[in-house]
């Protein structure tokens, strides 16, 4: 199935090549569906075009946690007002318009904008990007700033074992880190633990998945379905 997807972006990104302007992919889908795990995968295929890739999470345009708890909204993270939109539009019109751009990168371990480690980018042939609410960064009227966007889709009850099995182990590992945005949980059991990633999935990822990251599938050039072992099942919708 990605042997199917890089050759349907070859497909579609012949003329911005031609141009020598970097063609821009979103993937998009819910916290834990595989995203940044699918756009490495993405980004290794299509550099076998060969192609200059580069491939960055948009975490980095999420506001400084000093910013949201300024804002009241710490709890909001990862909703749509969490997000710089216009910082994120700015930069990628930059790219498209081949000027020398810093990407903000993100720490996943302290959980905030790693504002001192940008990525630099000039002129890639294809720009990866993998985050939520990627449809945001559209206006109307205006052209598009992401050429193709993907969508991940499965079932909830499949993601939300995904996110357990991702944090879990998150917070077992920050134990020994105090620098880990999970050190403060270390007096935690596994009880404790479970009950926690169990609140977080139903009181803020699943409502931000049905309320607002779905809206991403919605506006997608094409959705790829996973099955419960994260493999593609099937993949549905524009030139598919």
């Amino acid at each position: 199935m990605l042997d199917r997807v890089v050759q349907i972006l070859r497909t579609r990104s012949a003329e911005a090549r031609a141009a020598k302007r970097p063609y821009i992919v979103g993937v998009g889908g819910s916290v834990a569906v595989g995203k940044s795990t699918f756009a490495g995968q993405l980004a290794e295929a299509i550099a076998a075009w060969p192609a200059d890739v580069v491939n960055i999470a948009t975490d980095g345009f999420l506001f400084s946690n000093a910013v949201l708890a300024g804002r009241n909204i710490s709890m909001r993270k990862g909703f749509p007002e969490s997000y710089d939109v216009a910082a994120l539009r700015c930069a990628l019109e930059g790219v498209r318009n081949g000027i020398r751009v810093a990407l903000p990168r993100y720490s996943h371990v302290t959980y905030d904008v790693d504002s001192g480690n940008p990525m630099t980018v000039e002129r890639p042939d294809v720009l990866i990007l993998d985050g939520l609410h990627l449809a945001q960064i559209e206006q109307a009227g205006a052209a598009r700033l992401i050429d193709t966007l993907i969508y991940l889709d499965a079932e909830e009850s499949a993601i939300e074992g995904w996110f357990t099995d991702r944090l879990l182990p998150l917070m077992i590992a920050g134990r020994d880190d105090p620098q880990s945005f999970y050190y403060r949980f270390r007096d935690w059991d596994d009880a404790q633990r479970a009950d926690f990633a169990k609140r977080v999935w139903e009181g803020i990822n699943l409502p931000n998945l049905r309320d607002h990251i779905v809206k991403d599938r919605d506006a997608a050039d094409f959705v790829l379905r996973k099955d419960a072992e994260h493999g593609i099942a099937d993949i549905a919708g524009g030139a598919a």
